[in-house]
């Protein structure tokens, strides 16, 4: 099947702007659909549960607790970015209290958004974001830097530290192209572009970014960057990380500007300290990020394999060979009935792979012929492109059919790590064990899947995606399922995140995860570039 997948994408507004998402879901909850009483028939008889509605409150309902923000410091602000852009009102504060985890829409679903922003700034540039800073600096006040609101993991909580008040600084409007270098293939783009809207205006020079998430069509090129995200077509493009060449960073000391030459050997990168640094140590006003030609053709395969195994050792196989798809996916067994099911398509036995190639018309043919080989050697079975043009049409509906379940009771989440090939299986092993062993009990059964969503030379990410009934206390449900989930990470030589960040909820692991050295050179960067320490309190840095 051949086909150009970025036509998929919806384009941007004109001005590179988006709608907000739902305050209480995620993206446009107009795309949301309710459960078929057949489908929650049998989501009730699989997970052992009653299907009880769980809708939201309505908006005016949900509590804030009262601004902090006095008329003083509003004019201060107000003198940095433009009276317009300081937001106090209900709804600006709701759509800024958080992230999108199944934990934060409990909260404001059940009318709950306390903390939240005192409240919302709007700069319009880096010199504007500079000035905040030194302001919340100087008064003590919290920042929580705030792109596309995609985070899942509490990123985006309005965690005060103890600061006198905390604001949401939104970055929607830095969202230009910058500056664009045809002859080296690199751009530069404002830290508040959205996915689409960058494609858009990559799309109109012949190039693209080639960082396609989940999140795509809310994801910011700031965020992104601040949470080192890796798309599903990393195989063939790259992490994000990967694709970035240099940042410009506002602290409350100043400006941080790193990249530039194509390599340097002048001491430590300073550019990897800040990729994945969460908003904790700066704020991403600039990214400069390598682009490439659009490609001349899309070829897309499915693989089904007898089981699990079979199919890690092949993908292993193609991450070592010299010869690699664009993009590759691979369910577990049971990952593969469940999508076949929700596809109504019959299922195949076994396990079932998904893979993606781009380039030219002569890199295509050449490459996949040699990945059939591969991949045939290794016990796998051609399926044909069909399934693969269902995965990419669906895609980007797995959040909303999230949002479906928990209005019918559900709770649906995910969790990822990353391991070493060696480590793989049993680490896929004990995260299934754990989350079972937590989920499982009188109140509901649990069905755990997972996926290898992105492959390395040296191993490879686990993607899980959870569901089970919500219970009488479904956020302290999810809690203990998540811990369970962690500590077998943590155990089985795991890492706590592979491309879902730390933020909130990953940072109790933190100090295992880099060693109390490490943690500790970490505080110091802290130290360094926050001395007052108002840049996202609570996030990703381990206590000491």
């Amino acid at each position: 099947m051949t086909h150009d997948a970025r036509t998929e994408h919806a384009p941007a507004a004109s001005d590179g702007t988006a709608p907000d998402m739902s305050w209480f879901a995620w993206g446009d909850p107009a795309k949301a659909r309710e459960l078929d009483p057949g489908t929650r028939e049998l989501v009730s008889q699989v997970l052992r549960t009653r299907t009880e509605d769980m809708p939201p409150v309505a908006e005016e309902d949900v509590v804030l607790s009262e601004s902090r923000l006095d008329e003083r410091l509003r004019e201060v602000f107000a003198e940095a970015v433009g009276a317009a852009q300081v937001r106090t009102d209900h709804t600006a504060r709701l759509l800024h209290s958080g992230g999108k985890s199944t934990p934060d829409l409990l909260a404001r679903r059940a009318g709950k958004a306390s903390p939240a922003p005192d409240a919302v700034l709007y700069p319009a540039d880096h010199d504007q974001v500079e000035r905040v800073l030194a302001v919340c600096s100087a008064e003590r006040v919290a920042v929580v830097p705030f792109g596309g609101g995609t985070s899942v993991v509490g990123g985006l909580s309005p965690v005060d530290g103890g600061f006198r008040a905390v604001i949401s600084l939104d970055l929607r409007r830095l969202n230009r192209l910058v500056s664009l270098d045809a002859t080296s293939l690199t751009a530069v783009l404002g830290a508040g572009v959205r996915t689409p809207h960058a494609e858009e205006m990559l799309g109109e020079h012949g190039l693209t970014l080639g960082h396609v998430p989940q999140s795509y069509e809310y994801a910011t090129i700031g965020g992104y960057a601040a949470t080192r995200s890796s798309g599903q077509a990393s195989a063939g493009y790259g992490r994000f990380e990967d694709m970035v060449v240099g940042l410009r960073v506002a602290t409350p000391r100043g400006t941080l500007e790193t990249g530039g030459p194509p390599a340097s050997a002048a001491g430590p990168d300073l550019r990897r300290l800040l990729v994945g640094s969460e908003g904790t140590l700066g704020v991403i006003t600039e990214v400069a990020v390598r682009v490439r030609p659009r490609p001349e053709r899309v070829l897309d395969e499915a693989w089904s394999f007898p089981d699990y195994a079979t199919g890690v050792d092949a993908l292993r196989a193609l991450a070592q060979s010299d010869t690699r798809p664009t993009m590759a996916r691979l369910s577990d067994e049971t990952e593969t009935f469940v999508n076949a099911a929700l596809g109504g398509r019959e299922a195949v036995p076994g396990c079932q792979a998904v893979l993606g190639f781009e380039g030219t018309d002569a890199e295509v043919e050449s490459r996949s012929a040699v990945v059939r080989r591969l991949l045939e050697a290794a016990g796998g079975t051609p399926l044909g492109p069909d399934p693969v043009a269902h995965w990419r049409e669906t895609r980007f509906h797995a959040p909303y059919l999230r949002d479906t379940l928990l209005s019918a009771g559900v709770l649906a989440e995910t969790l990822e790590t990353a391991a070493s090939w060696s480590d793989l299986l049993p680490l896929h092993a004990a995260v299934v064990g754990a989350l079972t062993g937590a989920l499982d009990d009188d109140e509901s059964g649990a069905v755990v899947q997972c996926h290898v969503s992105h492959t390395y030379a040296t191993g490879a990410s686990l993607y899980f995606t959870v569901a089970t009934g919500a219970g009488e206390d479904p956020a302290g449900r999810w809690d203990r399922a998540k811990r369970a989930a962690s500590d077998a990470i943590v155990a089985n030589g795991g890492t706590i995140t592979h491309h879902h960040a730390v933020g909130t909820d990953h940072r109790p692991w933190m100090t295992a995860e880099l060693g109390p050295l490490g943690a500790e050179v970490l505080r110091a960067v802290k130290s360094a570039l926050d001395p007052e320490g108002v840049l996202n309190p609570g996030k990703l840095i381990p206590e000491a």
